[in-house]
């Protein structure tokens, strides 16, 4: 099996019991279809670089897994079919899945200062 990286845009409207329906469903997909759910982690809403589906903004899932490659397109045709996914993306790790921690310096103050950046323009 090979490790993939699945990154996911929930409808911004999708909120509460709706949004964590839709992340445990596709974390029961890949379960259902025999890969090894290694991550998932939320990102949270966030502003889109560009209008996708006439949405400015999208809550972020990142899925980190190993699974067959046939997997892949199950996942993603489901994906395809799901209204309340706006965009997706899945890329091939190939080195294997490396959890990544932050710097002393690149915490939440970074988030920040981009928060008021972007309100500034």
């Amino acid at each position: 099996m090979r490790t993939y990286e699945t990154i996911y845009i929930v409808h911004p409207e999708i909120v509460g019991d709706g949004y964590q329906a839709i992340v445990e469903k596709f974390k029961g997909i890949l379960e259902g279809l025999k890969a090894n759910v290694l991550k998932v982690d939320e990102w949270g809403t966030r502003k889109l670089a560009y209008p996708v589906k006439k949405q400015g903004r999208g809550t972020y899932v990142l899925m980190a897994y190993e699974a067959a490659a046939d997997v892949i397109a199950e996942l993603e045709r489901r994906m395809r079919i799901n209204e309340n996914v706006i965009k997706f993306q899945t890329v091939l790790l190939e080195n294997g899945y490396q959890e990544t921690v932050p710097a002393a310096g690149e915490t939440e103050g970074a988030e920040d200062v981009e928060e008021e950046v972007e309100d500034n323009e």
